[in-house]
């Protein structure tokens, strides 16, 4: 809670400050906004025409035209910022100014603008904006002519579209340039390459089937060499077939053999043919056996006839075999010593031939390597070349700029807009300043924390001498209210001198004296006001009384207090008028005599109030502060600076005085509103005649009125 009526307060204290300033806030707010108006009124009519690209990188254009694929997505995030900073630069804007002849139009007074100069107005009527995460660019320009806004819009997209189209020529025609002449360089290394390769195959006499190819010059006799082992292998792989069928035929006989014949793998036609006959008449043999038939039986010797004749046929084609596998074993084996002496001589022929190729073969490895970096760079110069010849486009017009209608400039509401809010913030700004500023006090925390003494009444503003108002009026609250808290606050019932001082003049001290003195006189209290303002007495004035004899002539002569003091036209209050100050007699306050006629008072009056002089500059107050029982401070609202009221106290304190309190004059009920709680008898007052009444109905009407609101929020 208490953090919250904190804030409460603080809030209370801005709308107080508003509400106290609330002219000089007017006046700020009204000045900056009619100076807007003004401004804003006599500013030239602009129109604003608008040019809408899209901007393209190389790439694009590359694929575009045959260069690869169109819909490929290709983004640069940096291009779209480049372009935004060199469209506003000399680079581009130049050569508009001279295109457009922008100098001569804006010639004024036959004072024709420097390049310079057109170009610094040329670039506060741009404006480029970027859309953010696009390749989109919008180019406005404002100008008081809307088809000269349109043609220099329009015109800026021309020149930067084919300042960028020739500088990418240029760079291309450099690069194609430069690409020619390294291919005739490159020309001439493949050219002395081929010639030393042609010296050294001719030096050497190498044969080479394929010069122009990768392949090596021992490849054929590589080629040699693979075949003739080749052959070898056959041919020694035949002889150990050929011996292994003889040494077969050689180690079997008869049925051995016989049986043994189809795994050696001879293939006769004879033999093949003999060969299932025997096998099957073998077969018939066993099974004629196994059937119980006798060995002598008929049958099984003429089986086993058959079964010789087939065995002697065999026998004599195995014969037949045997010979021509010995003459073939020896033809075999001539060839396989032919072939291997073939062998040797091409292994020495290799090896001669590497021995004396190693430096063609590296000559023509360079050759080769030199060749393809010229087909590399001719293939390069083409493209080059190819997209030298492309047509090119540096940005995408998606709308072009057209003569406006209306004007954009000034914004008349926005400018409003605008002054009205500076004027707004200035009024405040201002108002919260001088609040800074001002020292003064303004509230009852600003007395009380400052003083460390209480607040005993709130004065409102402009209330006039109370014994001279027709009856009871709402006014004579307040100082009922400060005759109560001094009647409370006082040390005792004989501590009834009290002096009101001020810090300075003007600050309302006589008059409030004048009305409280009224006030305890109708609460029945003898009382009596003593005018001890020697310097500038106004009390006497105040009741209509003769200011001849009094204080001064007490002190000076042998007067008695009967002969100074006069009664007023108000019951229960009498006057101790100054007297007239002679010159000789300034000082005369701090006197045996003026101690022994307070203490003769004391005992004479309920209460007595010393009318005192300003307290700061003048002795006299401080004699009085010293003399009386207690001394009240009288402080005007928002006029002093609070350290005036510091030095008031310690004036007092220094002299052993008692600051009984404080009371916080002519507040102005209408601005600080946090009063109106101190001062609200106001509302509840039931004046007794038709003039009191209107007058009172006027004073509340004016205090609901401004603190109503107040009221509603803290109830």
């Amino acid at each position: 809670m208490a953090q919250t009526d904190e804030v409460k307060l603080h809030f209370l204290d801005y709308w107080r400050v508003v509400r106290v300033r609330w002219v000089l806030i007017l006046l700020a707010f009204l000045l900056v906004l009619i100076t807007a108006a003004v401004v804003t009124y006599f500013q030239p009519r602009e129109f604003q025409s608008s040019v809408f690209i899209e901007v393209r990188s190389t790439a694009q254009n590359v694929r575009l035209f045959g260069g690869g694929d169109p819909n490929a997505p290709v983004h640069d995030p940096q291009l779209a910022p480049t372009v935004y900073q060199i469209i506003q630069r000399t680079g581009i804007l130049y050569p508009v100014i001279e295109d457009l002849k922008l100098q001569d139009k804006w010639a004024k007074d036959g004072h024709r603008p420097s390049r310079e100069q057109a170009y610094n107005r040329l670039r506060s009527k741009l404006d480029v904006d970027e859309v953010r995460n696009t390749d989109l660019l919008q180019i406005s320009m404002y100008s008081t002519d809307p088809q000269e806004a349109a043609d220099i819009a329009n015109k800026i997209v021309a020149v930067y579209q084919d300042k960028r189209v020739d500088e990418e020529k240029e760079i291309l025609n450099r690069a194609v340039a430069s690409m020619n002449e390294e291919v005739g360089k490159q020309q001439k290394k493949v050219d002395e390459s081929a010639a030393e390769v042609a010296r050294i195959r001719e030096a050497e006499g190498i044969i080479d089937l394929n010069p122009e190819g990768t392949e090596d010059a021992q490849t054929p006799v590589n080629t040699i060499v693979m075949e003739q082992e080749k052959m070898l292998n056959e041919a020694e792989t035949k002889v150990a077939t050929l011996s292994t069928q003889l040494q077969g035929i050689e180690n079997l006989k008869g049925e051995d053999l016989m049986r043994m014949m189809p795994t050696l793998n001879i293939q006769d036609p004879t033999i093949q043919k003999i060969l299932p006959n025997y096998q099957d008449a073998v077969a018939q043999e066993a099974l004629m056996l196994n059937s119980g038939l006798a060995e002598n039986h008929p049958k099984v010797r003429a089986l086993r006839a058959t079964k010789e004749v087939f065995t002697r046929q065999l026998e004599e084609q195995v014969k037949i075999i045997r010979s021509a596998l010995e003459k073939n074993l020896a033809t075999a084996g001539t060839t396989v010593t032919e072939l291997r002496r073939r062998l040797d001589d091409v292994n020495q022929k290799q090896l001669s031939a590497k021995n004396t190729s190693a430096n063609y073969t590296r000559a023509k490895n360079n050759y080769i390597k030199e060749r393809a970096l010229l087909d590399g760079v001719r293939m390069r110069t083409q493209t080059q070349t190819m997209e030298l010849a492309m047509p090119r486009m540096a940005v995408s017009v998606r709308q072009i700029a057209e003569p406006p209608s209306f004007a954009a400039r000034p914004r008349v509401t926005l400018n409003l807009a605008l002054g009205a809010l500076v004027g707004l913030v200035v009024g405040l700004g201002l108002a919260f300043f001088i609040e800074y500023l001002d020292t003064s006090v303004k509230t009852m925390e600003d007395v009380e924390s400052l003083l460390g003494v209480p607040v005993l009444a709130i004065i409102p503003k402009n209330i006039k001498l109370l014994h001279k108002e027709p009856g009871d009026t709402p006014d004579a609250e307040a100082y009922r209210i400060l005759r109560t808290n001094i009647e409370f606050n006082r040390k005792s019932p004989d501590a009834n001198t009290l002096s009101l001082v001020s810090g300075g003049p003007g600050e309302g001290k006589s008059t409030t004296l004048a009305n409280l003195a009224f006030t305890s006189a109708q609460g029945g209290y003898s009382t009596l006001i003593v005018d001890a303002d020697l310097r500038r007495p106004v009390q006497h004035s105040i009741f209509d009384l003769s200011n001849k004899v009094g204080l001064t002539n007490y002190l000076t002569t042998d007067m008695r207090l009967e002969d100074v003091i006069v009664p007023t036209t108000v019951e229960n209050l009498s006057l101790l008028p100054s007297g007239i100050l002679p010159s000789d007699s300034v000082g005369i306050l701090n006197s045996q005599r003026m101690s022994d006629m307070i203490a003769e008072l004391k005992t004479r009056y309920d209460i007595i109030f010393f009318d005192s002089p300003p307290m700061l500059g003048v002795s006299d107050a401080s004699v009085l502060a010293s003399e009386v029982d207690q001394t009240i401070i009288v402080v005007q609202h928002r006029r002093f600076p609070r350290a005036m009221l510091t030095r008031v106290k310690q004036a007092v304190l220094g002299v052993g005085g008692t600051v009984l309190g404080v009371v916080l004059n002519n507040v102005d009920l209408k601005h600080d509103q946090n009063y109106y709680y101190y001062t609200n008898y106001y509302g509840y007052y039931q004046p007794r005649d038709k003039e009191t009444r209107r007058s009172s109905r006027k004073a509340a009407a004016a205090t609901v009125a401004s603190n109503g609101q107040s009221d509603s929020e803290e109830y």
